[in-house]
C-alpha cells in the first residue's frame, strides 16, 4: 500500500507569525488611507492598495524584510509624530536633529555604508577575523539600508509640510534617486548575501555603493541637493511614483552584477604577473580616477579638494587590492556561485529596466503627445536595454558564461552609468531634469 504525501498549499504553509505580519501590513495600509488620504490622488490610493500584497508576499518571501519594514515603518511614525506639524522642530528635538529627520538620517546612511564597506574589506583581508569583520559589515549595510528609507520616508513628509503642491514622493532628483540607488543595491545583495551563505562579495558590492554616497554627498556640496524643491510640471504624474523605482531596480541589479563580474575577474586572474593580464585592476583604477576629473570641472574651490582627496582613496583602493588579489580570491566564492548572481542580478534588473521602459512610453504619451521621440534619455535607454537583451540571449541560446560574461558586465555598467549620469552631464533633452 502506497502513502502519497500532498505538500500544502502556499497559504495553509503559513506560520502565524506570516498571518501576523500581514495582518500588520493591513493595518498599517488602512492607517496611511485613513490619515493622509487628503494628500493622495485616486491614482496614489491606487498604488497604495496594490502595494499591500506586494509588501506581505515580500515579508513572506524573504523573512529579514519583515523586521526591516516593522523598524521603518515604527521610526518613521516616530519621527512624524515629533515634528508636530512642524518643520522648525527638526532644529530643536534631540532626536529629530541628530537621528530620524530625513537630511540626519541620510547623512547616517551615508556614513554606514562607508564603515559596511571597511570592514567587508577588513574581512576580506585579515586572517583569523574574517567571519566576524564581514557580519559587522553586514549589519553596518543593513542598518544603512533601514535608515535611508527612513530618510525616504521622513523627507516624503517633509515635503508635503512646505506647502499643499511641493508634497512629492521623493524620487524626482538626483540627490532623492541616488538615495534609492545605494538602499536598493545593498539590499538586493544582502539578499545574495543571505541565499548563498557568502559574504565575500559584499567588499565588491559596496564598493559601488560607496562610490555613490560619495557622488551624494559631493552633490549635496555643490548644489544644496537636499533642500526640498517642488515638481516641475512635467514631474507631477503618478506613472514617476511607479517608473522611477522599476527604473533603479534595474540600475542597481546592473551595478551589483558588474561588481561581481569585477570579482570574478580579480579569482581569475589572482596569479597573474604580467601587467597585461591585470586588465580588471587596471579598469578600476581608470574609472575611479577618471570619476574626479569629471566632476572636478563641476566643482567649487571649496568642493574641489574633496575630489582630490576622492583621487587619492581610489588609488588606494586599487593598490590594495592589487597587492593582495592571492588572499581576495581564496576568500570569494566559486565560479559558478560568482557567474549565478551575475545572471540572475541581470535578469531581475533587465525585466524591470523593461517594465520601466514601458511606462516611460505611456508616460510619455501623457505628457507629449507621443510613446517616444529619440530623445537622448530615451535613446540610451534603449541602447541599455538592448545591450543585456543580447547579454541574456547569449547566455540562454548559446550558453554565455565565464570571462567573456563578466567583460560585457562591466562594460554594461559603464553604458548604464553613462544613460544614467553621462546624458545628463552631456547632452541635453526633454528628460534635462536633474543637471549636475
Amino acid at each position: 500500500m502506497t502513502t502519497v504525501t500532498l505538500n500544502p498549499g502556499y497559504f495553509a504553509s503559513r506560520s502565524a507569525l506570516d498571518w501576523g505580519f500581514a495582518l500588520l501590513a493591513l493595518l498599517g495600509t488602512v492607517f496611511a488611507f485613513t490619515r493622509y488620504q487628503h494628500a493622495m490622488d485616486v491614482y496614489e490610493q491606487g498604488i497604495l492598495i496594490c502595494t499591500l500584497p506586494a509588501v506581505i508576499w515580500l515579508g513572506w518571501f524573504w523573512r529579514p524584510l519583515r523586521t526591516l519594514m516593522l523598524v521603518v515603518a515604527g521610526l518613521s511614525l516616530l519621527a512624524i509624530y515629533l515634528y508636530q506639524g512642524d518643520l522648525a522642530r527638526s532644529e530643536q528635538v534631540f532626536m529629530l536633529k541628530y537621528f530620524l529627520s530625513s537630511q540626519s538620517a541620510i547623512l547616517w546612511m551615508s556614513m554606514l555604508f562607508f564603515i559596511s564597506t571597511l570592514f567587508y574589506w577588513a574581512g576580506m583581508i585579515i586572517r583569523g577575523q574574517a567571519d566576524a569583520m564581514e557580519s559587522l559589515g553586514s549589519r553596518m549595510a543593513w542598518v544603512a539600508v533601514g535608515l535611508a528609507l527612513i530618510g525616504t520616508l521622513v523627507r516624503w513628509y517633509e515635503s508635503h509640510q512646505l506647502g499643499p503642491d511641493i508634497g512629492h514622493i521623493p524620487v524626482s532628483n538626483l540627490y532623492e534617486v541616488f538615495v534609492l540607488f545605494c538602499w536598493m543595491t545593498a539590499a538586493f545583495y544582502l539578499y545574495y548575501e543571505a541565499h548563498y551563505k557568502t559574504r565575500a562579495l559584499g567588499a565588491f558590492v559596496m564598493l559601488v555603493v560607496s562610490a555613490a554616497v560619495g557622488f551624494l554627498l559631493w552633490y549635496t556640496l555643490v548644489r544644496e541637493a537636499h533642500a526640498i524643491q517642488p515638481l516641475v510640471p512635467a514631474l507631477k504624474s503618478w506613472w514617476m511614483k511607479i517608473h522611477v523605482p522599476a527604473n533603479f531596480i534595474g540600475y542597481g541589479t546592473f551595478a551589483l552584477a558588474a561588481m561581481v563580474a569585477f570579482a570574478y575577474l580579480i579569482k581569475q586572474t589572482a596569479g597573474e604577473t604580467r601587467w597585461y593580464k591585470l586588465a580588471p585592476l587596471w579598469l578600476l583604477g581608470i574609472v575611479l580616477c577618471f570619476e574626479p576629473v569629471v566632476f572636478r570641472q563641476s566643482a567649487n574651490d571649496q568642493t574641489s579638494s574633496y575630489w582630490m582627496v576622492y583621487f587619492g582613496v581610489s588609488a588606494f583602493i586599487v593598490a590594495g587590492i592589487l597587492l593582495g588579489r592571492r588572499r581576495i580570491a581564496e576568500r570569494l566564492p566559486s565560479f559558478e556561485i560568482l557567474d549565478d548572481v551575475m545572471y540572475k542580478s541581470i535578469a531581475v534588473g533587465f525585466a524591470f529596466f523593461t517594465i520601466a521602459t514601458v511606462l516611460g512610453a505611456l508616460w510619455a504619451a501623457e505628457a507629449w503627445g507621443g510613446y517616444w521621440s529619440w530623445d537622448p534619455k530615451e535613446t540610451w535607454a534603449l541602447i541599455v536595454w538592448l545591450n543585456y537583451a543580447a547579454w541574456l540571449h547569449m547566455r540562454l541560446m548559446k550558453g554565455l558564461r565565464g570571462t567573456v560574461a563578466a567583460w560585457w558586465a562591466l562594460v554594461g555598467l559603464g553604458i548604464t552609468t553613462f544613460a544614467f549620469l553621462g546624458v545628463n552631464m552631456f547632452l541635453s533633452g526633454l528628460h534635462s531634469y536633474g543637471t549636475l
